[in-house]
């Protein structure tokens, strides 16, 4: 046997000893570690799994009612006519979304406001607001406002949580001319 050879068995047998030496040290709680860690997570894991999937069903479902209401206001949004257009409006909202379909209750709302103070009133037709609208650069605009909410049940009952919730959202876009 070479000198290299004997000198790395030489090294071996030292890490061996050391090891072993290490691991009589134990005794019996050689696996209690490993008890205990199955242990935490069953008591856990298993309660941070099942929220997890409840919360990000929830926001799931959240994310879907979002974009419904974006879709209708998006198809709205084009025209006067479209905006006008209920079944449509409630047609595009519902095409948006597969988990929801027709558990969507969409409500389209048209209104006018005045171009200088698009945040301030609301009025309810045309003409009123180009009453209201007066002075060299204002003028009315049209809004669509598209709520939609929906009734959803996430998985699991847990206590202290809700069985059912309501989610709502709101797309507001100006309706071009």
């Amino acid at each position: 046997m070479s000198p290299m050879s004997q000198s790395v068995l030489l090294r071996f047998d030292r890490w061996r000893s050391v090891m072993l030496a290490r691991c009589r040290g134990l005794g019996d709680d050689a696996g209690a570690a490993l008890v205990e860690l199955g242990l935490m997570l069953g008591l856990l894991g298993a309660p941070l799994l099942l929220g997890t999937v409840y919360l990000g069903t929830l926001l799931l479902d959240n994310i879907e009612v979002s974009n419904a209401a974006h879709a209708g206001a998006m198809y709205a949004m084009a025209s006067s006519t479209f905006a006008e257009d209920t079944a449509n409006i409630v047609a595009a909202a519902q095409a948006e979304t597969n988990r929801l379909g027709s558990n969507l209750t969409v409500t389209p709302t048209i209104y006018y406001a005045c171009s200088t103070a698009i945040g301030g009133t609301q009025y309810a037709t045309q003409p009123a607001a180009n009453t209201a609208c007066t002075g060299g650069t204002n003028h009315s605009l049209e809004f669509i406002k598209v709520l939609v909410s929906a009734s959803v049940t996430p998985p699991g009952k847990f206590p202290g949580f809700a069985s059912t919730y309501t989610l709502q959202s709101v797309s507001i876009m100006e309706v071009e001319e």
